[in-house]
């Protein structure tokens, strides 16, 4: 359960306003993880978002805490689609993340959206960036190499590996924002299309119109099929292995549509 920013400890909350004077108001994020904390803190040069996890045990991080970590190292090598982090507090058992607040809305990912050419044009620089050294030895397979031999699923190319369209936030002017990057790391260049199949699914289309739209890129097209089949497949059981300790409506939507998807190639 997500903590209040009164829960923490007055060594992280003296922390903050070092940085920032005085708290005016915060506003507790609607959704998300990976965080114990999360929200919008209003101060009397503007407003920061903030994530905060709890550690384990005194030195001990926890996964918030480690998540956090990963989104601190890559900030700086992915602000041309990431909202700048501002800074970090480490105090009181628990680690800090001040960003920069955009004011922005959630993509829309439904059939005919013009969001999805936004989209287009994100993935296409993204799988144009260079591979951040600090994920060198973060391999996105390894999410799933309980399941047997990923290596089909290997590469060099920097994956978001994570674009639901809650992570993809629009403001005016034509502004496209790109955030959690908690499970960014590298591999091979069709896993971010194979992971959006679906987010695609679950905003209406069938899985046919889903794989259309990935066919617009080269790294879909030139993929071997048995790779994506052998990712098709042992996504859809990690969702279903999922399901024992997830029970919430959100994991049982994702676990149907990898399903969906996984019939459709393997039947």
């Amino acid at each position: 359960m997500r903590s209040h920013w009164s829960d923490l400890p007055p060594e992280v909350l003296n922390a903050v306003t070092a940085h920032t004077g005085p708290i005016r108001r915060v506003e507790t994020a609607p959704a998300g993880n990976h965080a114990d904390i999360a929200g919008t803190i209003h101060t009397a040069d503007g407003r920061l978002f903030v994530k905060a996890a709890r550690k384990t045990a005194p030195g001990t991080d926890g996964p918030e805490v480690r998540s956090l970590r990963w989104e601190a190292a890559i900030n700086p090598h992915v602000t041309q689609y990431a909202p700048r982090l501002h800074f970090t507090v480490e105090a009181g058992g628990w680690l800090l993340l001040a960003f920069e607040h955009v004011q922005a809305r959630h993509a829309d990912y439904t059939p005919g959206s013009p969001d999805l050419d936004i989209l287009t044009k994100i993935i296409d620089s993204l799988q144009a960036h260079p591979l951040p050294d600090v994920l060198e030895r973060k391999r996105v397979e390894r999410r799933w190499e309980s399941m047997g031999d990923m290596t089909p699923l290997a590469g060099n190319t920097l994956l978001h590996a994570d674009l639901n369209p809650a992570n993809v936030l629009l403001g005016g002017n034509d502004t496209a924002y790109v955030v959690d990057w908690t499970f960014a790391g590298r591999g091979a260049a069709f896993l971010e299309l194979a992971l959006l199949i679906p987010w695609l699914l679950k905003a209406g289309h069938i899985p046919t119109e889903a794989e259309s739209w990935a066919a617009r890129f080269p790294a879909w097209t030139s993929a071997d099929p048995a790779a994506v089949d052998l990712f098709a497949r042992v996504f859809a059981d990690k969702w279903q292995a999922n399901l024992a300790t997830n029970t919430e409506a959100w994991a049982l939507e994702h676990a149907a549509a990898a399903r969906q998807w996984a019939d459709y190639r393997l039947h």
